[in-house]
């Protein structure tokens, strides 16, 4: 029997120091599946592990792709599965970790197959996004597939302000003349390991803290100049995230460097508390406050083994 001990939980919660400590002790690898931390380009603003972290264990899919390929979450479900049969041969123990929740529902489950979708239909709901704006997909959704609309907007509403997520929903209705939601759940992805979710979580208070203290680390390493070293570049789909979108508006000269911070600040609280929000979702899911001592979490881990 193979397990995939896959960890949890908000940003800077100490995900990455607990992964390290559990792959010493199993003697196996970890397999990250943060989507911001693929891209060697991204180091700082990503909280990619340092030098020393990554020496500690035996890592994969950190830094191992340009901001410039395409790299879907479809790609990442098919390498990480196939690396993980390689890993499982050496030992039936090993460890996933990231804070990108759709990555790693991926993994452990799968997706849903949806029909092929004809070219012409894609065409014509970008030209009528491009005039009508989000609220065109939103409105669409909605008259199409009202039970998936409603349902997004109450789990994950920031979904219904991502274009290309939403035009995907509406490309599936229109494509096929059926609900997107009827495709859901349908097919059953087969796994060759048994996961054990270890979930990390602390009171909003004390994860807010971290989340700053974090951002001021950040900005000492050279976020500022990292992020202008990619500025040429800010309209690439791997820059669209927080600690990079805030600076490439200062450096537009839309606000200024101190408000800047303050966004990547509060942009990153709201992201993790999205973070909470999915993850809670996941079943079988044991939550341990990030203070737990580590061998009280490998003794849970083992009972599961056992």
């Amino acid at each position: 029997m193979n397990y995939l001990i896959t960890i949890i939980g908000p940003t800077a919660i100490g995900k990455t120091a607990l992964s390290i400590q559990l792959a010493q002790h199993f003697n196996c690898a970890i397999i990250s599946c943060d989507s911001r931390q693929f891209f060697k380009e991204m180091k700082i603003g990503t909280a990619v592990p340092n030098a020393e972290e990554l020496a500690a264990a035996p890592h994969y899919f950190i830094q191992n792709k340009s901001i410039f390929e395409p790299y879907s979450v479809g790609d990442f479900e098919s390498e990480a599965l196939q690396q993980l049969d390689k890993l499982f041969q050496e030992n039936p123990i090993q460890i996933m970790v990231g804070g990108s929740g759709l990555y790693v529902d991926a993994v452990l489950k799968g997706f849903d197959e949806f029909p092929d979708i004809d070219a012409s239909i894609r065409d014509e709901i970008n030209a009528h996004y491009d005039e009508l704006g989000i609220q065109y997909l939103q409105n669409t959704l909605k008259e199409l597939d009202p039970d998936y609309y409603q349902k997004i907007s109450i789990e994950n509403p920031q979904t219904l302000q991502n274009p290309q997520r939403m035009k995907r929903f509406v490309e599936v209705c229109i494509g096929t003349g059926k609900p997107y939601s009827s495709y859901i759940g349908k097919r059953k992805n087969q796994r060759n390991f048994t996961p054990i979710i270890i979930g990390l979580e602390a009171n909003r208070e004390k994860m807010y803290e971290r989340i700053n203290q974090r951002v001021d680390i950040m900005l000492q390493q050279g976020l500022v100049e990292e992020a202008y070293s990619l500025y040429p570049n800010k309209n690439l789909n791997a820059l669209q995230t927080v600690g990079y979108r805030e600076l490439f508006d200062y450096f537009d000269n839309k606000i200024t460097l101190e408000f800047a911070i303050e966004e990547i600040k509060k942009n990153t609280r709201r992201f993790a508390k999205r973070q909470l929000t999915w993850f809670k979702r996941l079943e079988n899911a044991k939550w341990f406050d990030f203070k737990t001592n580590t061998t009280s979490i490998i003794d849970y881990i083992q009972s599961k083994i056992n």
